[in-house]
């Protein structure tokens, strides 16, 4: 069976999920690669509209597959580019909501803060231990942590090693809500829901100007929302939307 399996939960909505349960998910080179090939194929599809990613009870994802790592050389990780592989999820243009039960360790926490959502049961475990094991956070823990949660308590985290319950992320901004374990892929799949039934060029290009400007300066974040904003009068979804709203109606979005 596929380390990468896509379910179709409801329409406009495709769910991937993380399937070496016997290993926590660890991100090994094939299953990062089928992830990569994945969204690459649902960034295509304009069917999708909102993409959940998720592991099982255990773990969303229990960090990268050291087994696999324990003999390469910095040669070997530079041959691997592994970083392009990533790549498929941040240019993605669709919203990615991580649903998280159990552990999101080290490359997991990563992959996870490579969507643009995250919700998490109340038994979840986050951190970047790479440090006990002589090494760092490598696929964005030094940098995307540091954005959201601050220079001192991403210290903290990659520093010590220690995980944060989700309660703790919660507080800290990464995860965006904390739910009973049993609720989380429920809950993700309503968001998904309600997401993939928005007008989809406003959903990409709302993404695209929250992305894009968290790195810029307001002056230059803003002026990427105005033009935006103003390219969406263009769509018929505009159009449609405003009408329906007049007419006290539910509109009809086309992606046009």
């Amino acid at each position: 069976m596929s380390e990468v399996l896509l379910e179709r939960p409801s329409e406009g909505v495709a769910l991937l999920r993380l399937n070496r349960p016997e290993q926590l998910n660890a991100l090994n080179g094939a299953l990062r690669k089928l992830l990569s090939e994945q969204f690459t194929a649902l960034t295509a599809d304009d069917s999708v509209r909102a993409i959940i990613l998720t592991g099982n009870d255990k773990a969303f994802a229990a960090g990268a597959d050291l087994k696999e790592m324990v003999h390469f050389s910095s040669v070997d990780h530079l041959l691997r580019k592994q970083h392009l592989l990533w790549r498929a999820i941040t240019q993605c243009h669709k919203p990615i909501i991580a649903a998280i039960n159990g552990y999101a360790l080290g490359g997991g926490m990563e992959l996870a803060m490579h969507c643009d959502i995250i919700i998490a049961g109340e038994s979840a475990q986050l951190g970047q231990p790479e440090i006990r094991v002589g090494i760092m956070p490598g696929a964005g823990g030094t940098q995307r942590l540091t954005r959201v949660a601050g220079k001192f308590k991403t210290m903290k985290m990659v520093l010590t090693g220690k995980p944060v319950s989700a309660r703790e992320a919660y507080d800290m901004g990464i995860v965006a809500e904390v739910v009973p374990d049993a609720e989380v892929q429920e809950v993700a799949l309503k968001m998904a829901n309600t997401i993939a039934g928005m007008p989809p060029i406003s959903v990409s290009l709302i993404k695209e100007a929250v992305v894009a400007g968290q790195d810029a300066s307001l002056e230059t974040g803003l002026m990427l929302e105005r033009r935006a904003f103003e390219l969406l009068f263009a769509t018929e979804d505009s159009k449609e939307g405003i009408k329906a709203f007049i007419e006290k109606r539910k509109p009809s979005y086309k992606g046009r």
